[in-house]
């Protein structure tokens, strides 16, 4: 079986940050937000791109593929999603796996748990999600499987207007994985300079 494709999702605003790309921030000792996630999610697939508005020549050391939103108007990680999902089908790979570029810390059997949660399923969608105090289920909708056969469909939704990804996941049956929390939260993400700071003492434990 051809593994999914790996599409790492970087095309937000990042306004809480003050603008940029959250991607390119130092974490650790060594390294940047984006090499984290790249380590991580290079070890669970055979191939990645990156999902990336503006200027590509800025991700140019990473050697991957940069591909655009294939709609313009910044419309969110659907368009992301969709950005990949085109990119797959053009390169012969029958579904993505979607990771947030600000997520640094995200499951090392992310890829596998979604393959599973899904495997019932013709066309098989499946977010990630973790359990929150009062076991209240939270989804992670930048974590998904996603097969390419939808690509039509989540173009039209998105052309009329849809923005949230589980309005669109829910008309299609998605399953979903629940990840374990641990000590550190595997879907922390990095949106303000304080998230990067806690961030970077998350590292620390983890070396």
């Amino acid at each position: 079986m051809v593994r999914p494709l790996g599409v790492i999702l970087a095309g937000g605003l990042a306004r809480r940050m003050g603008g940029g790309d959250k991607s390119l921030l130092s974490l650790g000792a060594s390294s940047r937000v984006l090499d984290q996630v790249i380590a991580r999610l290079g070890a669970q697939v055979d191939q990645m791109v990156l999902n990336a508005n503006g200027d590509p020549e800025r991700f140019d050391e990473f050697g991957l593929p940069v591909v655009a939103d294939s709609l313009d108007g910044f419309l969110g990680p659907l368009a992301g999603v969709l950005a990949g999902l085109d990119y797959a089908a053009d390169h012969g790979f029958d579904h993505i796996v979607s990771v947030a570029a600000d997520t640094p810390f995200f499951p090392t059997d992310l890829v596998s748990a979604l393959e599973t949660a899904s495997k019932h399923m013709d066309v098989p969608i499946a977010l990630a999600a973790t359990k929150i105090e009062g076991g209240k289920t939270v989804r992670h909708p930048t974590f998904g499987l996603w097969h390419v056969a939808l690509r039509e469909d989540l173009r039209s939704a998105l052309q009329d207007g849809l923005r949230k990804v589980v309005l669109w996941t829910d008309q299609h049956g998605a399953e979903t994985h629940v990840f374990d929390s641990g000590e550190i939260d595997p879907f922390f993400n990095i949106n303000t300079p304080e998230d990067l700071e806690l961030a970077n003492k998350m590292m620390e434990t983890l070396a």
